[in-house]
């Protein structure tokens, strides 16, 4: 039946006229006589119409709809159980007419959202919604009009970025447009949480069609966040009162539904007296924008929309919540997932920490199981090395942490590229420098092992074993070659780093790289005497990558070039003083081996002469 009427509405389309339009918008606008051609004019407002009837047919409606929006009842409102107001003509009429504008709306919502319309058309259509939500509801902003467009961008199946940009880009200025923004957001998240419970209750329900749901959420979670994050922020000074409004004002609770059944009357009355402006807006933006805000982060989000919130969450999100530590359980929550995103989860709950006064006990648990070679490769690691300075600067760290922060970097220091060992120092320089308890790890020599240490011996103790070396064994003395810290301990606590030293450290003197060889120079002043030295900037080298140590080398001015060629043509592969290498003997085993071999020689010569001495005699007998 409906392919039969959509036949039909094409032929009458085919057979209809520009001229014929005109003339029926016209006859509506004259006269009240004519108001059956508001509903041919409306069945031309369509997708599969050309765009010259559809522009021509809104023109009409919309001056014939403006003047009447204020007089007409609302789509939500009930009837009144009076028949006598249910039988007047005009209560009728107007109701009537309020169908039709619903429709009207529906309608343009299809055209806005059909890949067929053309870019034009959709800016046309758009704007006279926006002009519709403007004096839809007696010259105040219509938030249910608004709402119905947001809702429908949202949960379209096609892409609505041009929408999107056009509508951030000539209404998101407004203030209003703004707050009502952020409500309508609020209930859509509030909706999708909603149902993405009920689709883990019935899974095996909703993938019937072949399509995982999961895949429609996070388009709707893109969306969402794409709006979201296209909104301007408000400035922090809510003293401004010249914000730009979209609509005249309105009535602040009237407009965002949350008028309660006992105040309605008591409303009513002060409803000239107390309007939305823009300054009330201001100052309840911050809740809207909270709610908002709260509502999205518990939907499920995907990797990327996970990335890309925690990325910009510390600049764009938390300064402007009216309770940023409100934001603990969502940030924690990330902090303890791992990997990359608890690197990039770390500036936000930094900031609640040190700003808010947010109490996370297994902070830096956290933050030194994060220290791996895979850190040093990483897109923000330049920020993430940042706050781990700033973590680690507070001189009421205990010594042990401070020391395992300090063994555990100096580990790494040895197995990252050279843009990584130059971070590595400068974050050892620095807690050298806070921590003066550590300095011992500095001072100490071999490996920092002792006696104790050893199990075999502790073993041979506990046993009574009556051993004179063990007995005179003092406990402070080192044994050599081995280091008691533990790399794969995820505790700082039982890493035994304050037991240990940092060779590691000191193995970078001979570094193939001559940035880190001579920046590790730097570790050999008196940290102690914290006068005569300074913090090094974390940041200089946080962002360093064999480009940029290579581009410093080729922008050194070099006093003394190595030259090409030797002054005196080379005799041999090494030199004397170079061929002796310590542990090795090779003019000694040459010359034994010469030795040996001139012996061999002398026996076979004797035994040769004594056999031919006897070959002589025996032919002489």
């Amino acid at each position: 039946m409906a392919s039969i009427l959509s036949k039909k509405q094409r032929q009458k389309h085919k057979s209809t006229k520009l001229s014929d339009l005109k003339t029926l918008g016209h006859d509506l606008l004259s006269s009240r006589a004519h108001v059956n051609n508001l509903p041919k004019l409306l069945s031309f407002v369509s997708p599969t119409s050309p765009p010259q009837f559809v522009l021509e047919s809104l023109l009409s409606l919309q001056a014939f709809f403006t003047p009447l929006l204020p007089d007409l009842p609302s789509s939500s409102s009930k009837p009144s159980a009076s028949n006598a107001s249910q039988d007047d003509p005009d209560f009728i009429y107007r109701t009537w007419l309020r169908s039709k504008f619903d429709e009207l709306v529906e309608s343009l919502i299809q055209v806005l959202l059909s890949p067929q319309s053309d870019e034009t058309l959709k800016e046309v259509v758009l704007d006279t919604i926006m002009e519709f939500v403007k004096s839809g509801n007696g010259g105040r902003f219509h938030s249910a009009i608004y709402h119905r467009l947001l809702r429908s961008i949202v949960h379209s199946t096609t892409p609505a970025n041009f929408l999107l940009d056009l509508l951030a880009s000539k209404y998101f200025k407004y203030i209003d447009v703004r707050y009502f923004t952020y409500i309508s957001l609020e209930k859509l998240s509030r909706v999708l949480d909603a149902k993405d419970i009920s689709d883990d209750r019935n899974l095996n329900t909703d993938c019937n069609d072949g399509g995982h749901p999961s895949e429609s959420m996070d388009l709707l979670i893109h969306k969402i966040h794409y709006i979201m994050s296209h909104i301007p922020s408000l400035e922090a000074s809510v003293e401004k009162t010249d914000y730009d409004m979209w609509s005249g004002s309105g009535d602040d609770e009237d407009i965002s539904g949350n008028l309660k059944a006992e105040n309605k009357q008591h409303m009513t009355e002060k409803h000239n007296d107390k309007v939305l402006t823009a300054a009330s807006i201001a100052k309840k933006m911050k809740l809207k924008f909270t709610k908002a805000w709260l509502s999205f982060l518990r939907l499920p989000l995907p990797l990327d929309v996970y990335k890309e919130v925690l990325a910009t969450l510390h600049q764009a999100v938390i300064p402007y919540l009216s309770n940023p530590v409100l934001l603990c359980d969502f940030l924690t929550r990330s902090y303890d997932i791992g990997g990359v995103i608890s690197v990039m989860a770390l500036s936000g709950l930094f900031i609640l920490m040190t700003q808010y006064g947010l109490e996370y006990p297994n902070f830096y648990e956290k933050l030194y199981a994060l220290l791996v070679p895979s850190i040093f490769m990483a897109k923000h690691r330049s920020k993430f090395f940042q706050l781990v300075d700033a973590c680690l600067k507070s001189p009421l760290l205990p010594a042990y942490l401070a020391a395992a922060f300090a063994k555990k970097l100096s580990r790494l220091s040895i197995s990252v590229p050279p843009s990584g060992a130059l971070v590595i120092i400068a974050l050892v320089h620095n807690l050298l420098r806070r921590h003066p308890s550590i300095n011992c790890l500095v001072n100490r020599g071999g490996g920092g092992a002792t006696v104790k240490d050893d199990p075999e011996t502790e073993q041979r103790v506990a046993d009574g074993v009556n051993d004179t070396a063990t007995a005179s064994a003092d406990k402070s003395v080192k044994k050599p070659g081995i280091d008691p810290f533990d790399n794969e301990q995820s505790d700082p606590i039982k890493s035994n780093a304050m037991r240990s030293s940092l060779w590691e450290i000191d193995t970078l003197r001979h570094h193939y790289c001559p940035a880190v060889s001579r920046f590790v120079l730097s570790l050999e002043n008196d940290l102690t005497v914290r006068a005569k030295t300074t913090e090094i900037s974390v940041g200089d080298f946080s962002s360093g990558s064999y480009a940029t140590i290579f581009g410093e080398q080729m922008r050194r001015r070099i006093k003394l070039a190595p030259l090409a060629y030797y002054k005196v043509p080379p005799t041999s592969l090494l030199s004397e003083s170079e061929s002796e290498f310590l542990g090795w003997t090779f003019k000694c085993e040459d010359s034994k081996r010469k030795n040996d071999i001139n012996d061999e020689n002398g026996k076979i010569d004797q035994d040769c002469n004594h056999n031919s001495v006897k070959r002589q005699r025996v032919e002489c007998s």
